[in-house]
């Protein structure tokens, strides 16, 4: 991939920041507001008192007027570590674009916006386990080396997400945002691994990447079709009814990492190859929440 990303889009990510549901406290302040509360410098909003917080936070003026204890919250700026997992296995080198190529240019936009804004961030190349990592730094001077890392990816190997997110999260100290960007073709489900990264204290944000014929497939007839990952072979005879079959599966299969992904508080997003690359991060993540 010659060029990731060209010089007049990185100019309309300059004034976009990254966001996470959960505060992660840096190491020092970085330049966004943090959509959590803490004690800051500037006043945010009240909530009741509860057993264990701090008195010199209580609002005595409102206690004698309402006979009730409020604590003063604030507003604080931080910085925050952003992992990038991107999914290299050889399912994603399919489509064309390939979902591998497209994912590379997403996790190279949101790099470039988390470095812009005094992140640190780090990149995880993986299939069945972590293939390359480039542990999370800070400093815009970090932009070429996250480019380069994205820059020649391949798509090899099986997948596995729990096997690889357990290797990343057991050798990884800086807990923080963490965007998993995949097909989600896991043959061992995506489950385990999502929850291995919310019981070890990161922010998953999942970008869901599939291509417009995994969507609706045009193939038919009879036909042998191979796992691009495994190599098993099936024979089919793809019809109407098969079709239809097919795109009940697809649908289940997606109810279940939306439900999934709400019950466990995760971020979910779902694109296709054919959305214009822009609009997916001008546009849709932001909607999505990912970016501000």
């Amino acid at each position: 991939m010659a060029t990731l990303l060209e010089p007049g889009f990185l100019r309309k990510l300059d004034t976009m920041t990254l966001r996470s549901r959960r505060l992660f406290r840096g190491m020092l302040r970085g330049e966004r507001r943090s959509r959590s509360l803490g004690r800051g410098v500037e006043f945010a909003d009240y909530r009741s008192y509860q057993s264990g917080d701090d008195y010199r936070y209580i609002d005595w003026n409102i206690y004698s007027r309402l006979d009730r204890l409020f604590i003063k919250l604030f507003s604080e700026e931080e910085d925050i570590n952003v992992h990038l997992f991107v999914d290299t296995s050889r399912s994603m080198a399919w489509g064309d674009p390939s979902k591998l190529d497209y994912a590379a240019r997403v996790a190279a936009a949101l790099g470039y916006i988390g470095l812009r804004h005094s992140d640190r961030v780090g990149v995880v190349t993986f299939a069945d386990r972590p293939s390359r990592v480039v542990p999370p730094h800070r400093g815009r001077g970090q932009v070429l080396r996250l480019f380069e890392a994205l820059g020649e990816l391949e798509g090899r190997g099986t997948s596995d997400l729990r096997t690889a997110m357990w290797e990343y999260v057991h050798k990884t100290h800086r807990r923080g945002l963490l965007v998993l960007i995949s097909d989600l073709l896991f043959p061992n489900g995506f489950e385990e691994g999502l929850k291995l990264a919310r019981y070890h204290r990161f922010d998953p944000f999942v970008i869901h990447m599939l291509s417009d014929d995994e969507i609706a497939p045009q193939a038919a007839g009879d036909l042998s079709l191979i796992d691009i990952e495994t190599q098993a072979k099936v024979d089919v005879s793809i019809d109407g009814p098969s079709l239809e079959a097919y795109a009940k599966a697809r649908d289940a299969y997606v109810a279940e990492i939306e439900q999934f992904c709400v019950r466990h508080q995760i971020d979910y997003l779902r694109t296709t190859t054919s959305v214009p690359f822009d609009d997916l991060v001008l546009r849709h993540l932001r909607v999505g929440g990912l970016i501000q």
